[in-house]
Parts: structure tokens; C-alpha cells; sequence
């Protein structure tokens, strides 16, 4: 094991974390983390919850690397923390300010799933082209309705 003094502190969150998981949303069967939680987190959960454990590990190149499914992680938190009470730590419990998560997701959602989308299945027609604006002539004798000049 790892003698970094928050390696166990950092499992034994990451466990109470999937077990809450487990017992939430026993759909779940991917977790996606990051590869600090390798190691024995990754046989434990398989064994005891059955759930897979993929780690995303950084590529060994400098510089900005697009890392897989990690942008969807920081795109949510993002968005999450665009909520002002979110960004401080002014709560004095933790269930505060897991409620105060919650309360951002619950108004966030909405707004995402009734975003609307192009409609995929029929292509739309092309818009007719447009008419030229009818332009009245008046004469002393007549009056009629010809096409506007170019």
C-alpha cells in the first residue's frame, strides 16, 4: 500500500461513495474514475457491489491531453458550479450542502432535457425562393401592378 497519508482516508471515501451508489442506483454496473482510485478500490467494488471500476490514467506526453470521459465530468461540475452557493463553503454540515447539490441539478435538468433538438428523421424542404416586391405605378389614366426593378 501506498504510504501517502491520504490514500486510505481517500479509499475509504471513494467505498462509502459506491456503496451509497450501489444502494441508490443498483443500475449502475460502470464507474469511471480517475487513477488515483486504482488498485484494491478497483477488486473490492468488483468483488463485494459488482461494479466495474475503470480508472483513466494520463498519458505519459506534456502539455494539454484530452483525457477520455473526463470532459463530461468538468462540463457537469461546471455547470454545477455556476451556482453561486456551490462555488463557497458556507455550510456547516455536509447534508447541506449535499441538498444544496441536489437543488442545483433538480433546476439544471429540466433546462437540459427540454432543450429542443433539430428533428433528425425527415430533412426539412428547402424555403421557396423569394418573390420580388410588387411596386405600384400610377399614371394619370391607370393604375396597375407590376414587379419591382432589379
Amino acid at each position: 500500500m501506498n504510504n501517502d497519508p491520504e490514500t486510505p482516508t481517500l479509499g475509504k471515501a471513494a467505498r462509502v461513495f459506491l456503496f451509497r451508489l450501489r444502494l441508490a442506483h443498483p443500475e449502475i454496473t460502470l464507474v469511471w474514475a480517475d487513477s488515483a482510485y486504482g488498485g484494491e478500490l478497483i477488486a473490492w467494488a468488483r468483488q463485494r457491489l459488482r461494479l466495474t471500476v475503470k480508472t483513466v490514467n494520463r498519458p505519459k506526453t506534456k502539455g494539454f491531453v484530452l483525457l477520455p470521459k473526463r470532459w463530461v465530468v468538468e462540463r457537469s461540475i461546471s455547470w454545477i458550479m455556476r451556482a453561486r452557493r456551490n462555488c463557497r463553503d458556507y455550510e456547516k454540515l455536509p447534508q447541506h450542502s449535499e441538498a444544496h447539490l441536489a437543488w442545483t441539478v433538480m433546476a439544471l435538468m429540466p433546462r437540459r432535457l427540454t432543450k429542443p433538438v433539430a428533428d433528425w428523421r425527415e430533412p426539412t424542404p428547402p424555403p421557396p425562393p423569394p418573390q420580388p416586391p410588387l411596386r405600384i405605378k400610377l399614371r394619370p389614366w391607370t393604375a396597375r401592378l407590376t414587379s419591382a426593378p432589379q
